[in-house]
């Protein structure tokens, strides 16, 4: 093997290396004060379809903006358990502490001020928020 192609090899390989070994100790040492929230969103009659507008257009890109990791958005499969009226979604936080700091942030972010506002111009979205924060166990996958 030629000496160039060598160590074109080589580098890519340990470009690998780094990456994939980065990635296995962030994931081998989490953060022991990292916190999940479980919110789920009930909404008045008709609004599930603008909320998902709203999520898909405006509020996740803002969440990210001020820190709050997006982790996964669910609607429930069937009528009886809020099918067209009910967003479950989970975000994650390096700690509680960030996860005030983040909410506060957000809420005073002028553009979701205007955001919500613009939302609600054919009536409130939402008609009640439920909210928990998780810690996951020691044999959760995701942590």
């Amino acid at each position: 093997m030629n000496r160039i192609v060598l160590l074109s090899v080589l580098l890519t390989f340990g470009a690998v290396l780094l990456a994939t070994g980065r990635e296995r100790d962030q994931s081998a040492a989490p953060s022991t004060n990292r916190v999940f929230e479980l919110r789920t969103y009930y909404t008045n009659e008709g609004k599930l379809d603008d909320l998902h507008k709203r999520f898909r257009d405006h509020t996740c890109k803002l969440f990210q903006k001020h820190g709050i990791e997006l982790v996964g958005f669910w609607t429930p499969q069937d009528e009886k358990d809020g099918k067209a009226d009910k967003l479950i979604y989970i975000i994650a936080f390096p700690s509680r502490e960030a996860a005030k700091a983040s909410w506060k942030a957000f809420q005073e972010d002028p553009e979701w001020q205007k955001v919500k506002e613009e939302s609600h111009k054919n009536g409130v979205l939402v008609k009640k928020v439920d909210s928990v924060y998780l810690d996951p166990t020691d044999y959760s996958a995701i942590k």
